[in-house]
């Protein structure tokens, strides 16, 4: 009980903090979902620790995360990660001799299925910005076989669910979250024999997550089609229309990025927020995948931003009064709010 008070906590923190930190989330779907029963979500995985955050907040249901081992190496973030239902999954890049633990989260897994809650995996087995679906593990389809061969009345449903930044790393966040089509898998498991089951499912998963997310195929036309699509200011988060443009190979002609005007609206974020803001500099020279830039800066903006912000709101009420302390605290987050929602997304990734 206090384990999921704490959840909740967290998650509507999370969810608050992901208002003010992303432009926009585009949510589709979200009618594929069932109330009820087990479910697993297969989700493509472009950018960090970031992924399983939009996902579980644009959903109702209780989440159960599989996320990469090297995340619990630290004892006191091992703590908080478990508390907050994650758990991990081994790679033989972890030590051949780590891939034993898989088999006691196995069984972890199967007791979430059979309590008919819900999984969440990566199955491209680690995250990358790259713009296309790669190759799915097997090991969600071990879990979800595993579940059913040892609950004979058990029903898990899979759902793929495609995830496509405007461009990862950069601030404000524009983003969309694509739940697709269910797929039941009791009859695909009794169907057929283990090997041709294991296969129909990864295939369907992989090529809904291509229709949920934008893919450009990992081939040598890669980088002229996603040239052409920067050149071009294209929304990537209009899924459907942008993966229609890779199809057809038709596309828009180049268009220059849209001006920030608002860029000094930035700078007195920054000057608002020095403390945070000069550690997330320190912190980012050390940050060495691309991918886990937004998971450092969402962290940093969430925790230490509120902390700050809080701490300024005590000292003016403390000196000016409270009127004038919660008038300061307003205003901080109006300017935020003004920034975040109407500052340009061009498509071009640069650093902010």
């Amino acid at each position: 009980m206090i384990q999921k008070v704490w959840f909740t906590f967290i998650w509507s923190t999370i969810k608050c903090g992901l208002f003010f930190y992303s432009k926009k989330i585009t949510i589709l779907g979200k009618e594929n979902i069932p109330k009820k029963g087990a479910v697993l979500f297969a989700v493509n995985h472009p950018n960090g620790l970031l992924d399983p955050l939009y996902v579980t907040t644009t959903n109702k249901r209780q989440n159960h995360f599989l996320v990469r081992a090297a995340s619990f190496k630290h004892p006191f973030i091992k703590k908080i990660l478990v508390s907050l239902y994650l758990m991990p999954i081994y790679r033989i890049r972890d030590g051949v001799q780590q891939l034993s633990n898989n088999q006691e989260i196995f069984e972890k897994c199967h007791a979430i299925l059979k309590k008919k809650e819900t999984l969440m995996i990566f199955p491209e087995g680690s995250h990358n910005k790259k713009r296309t679906v790669r190759s799915l593990s097997k090991g969600f389809i071990r879990i979800v076989f595993g579940a059913l061969e040892k609950y004979e009345d058990l029903e898990v449903t899979v759902i793929p669910v495609g995830i496509t930044y405007q461009h990862t790393s950069h601030y404000p966040a524009k983003v969309t979250v694509n739940y697709g089509k269910p797929i039941a898998t009791r009859a695909l498991y009794e169907s057929h024999p283990l090997a041709k089951s294991i296969r129909i499912l990864k295939e369907e998963v992989y090529e809904q997550l291509k229709v949920l997310s934008v893919h450009i195929s990992d081939d040598q036309e890669y980088e002229r089609i996603l040239q052409q699509l920067n050149k071009a200011q294209i929304d990537f988060t209009e899924v459907n229309k942008t993966n229609k443009m890779i199809q057809t190979n038709r596309f828009p002609a180049a268009k220059p990025p849209k001006k920030n005007y608002l860029k000094p609206l930035l700078y007195l974020i920054k000057l608002n927020s020095i403390l945070p803001y000069l550690i997330w500099k320190k912190i980012s020279k050390n940050i060495d995948e691309v991918e886990f830039i937004d998971t450092f800066r969402f962290s940093i903006n969430l925790f230490l931003c509120i902390l700050f912000y809080g701490i300024q709101t005590l000292i003016i009420s403390r000196y000016f009064g409270s009127t004038l302390g919660l008038f300061y605290l307003a205003i901080s987050a109006l300017i935020i709010i003004i920034y975040v929602k109407l500052t340009p997304t061009n498509a071009k990734e640069h650093a902010a």
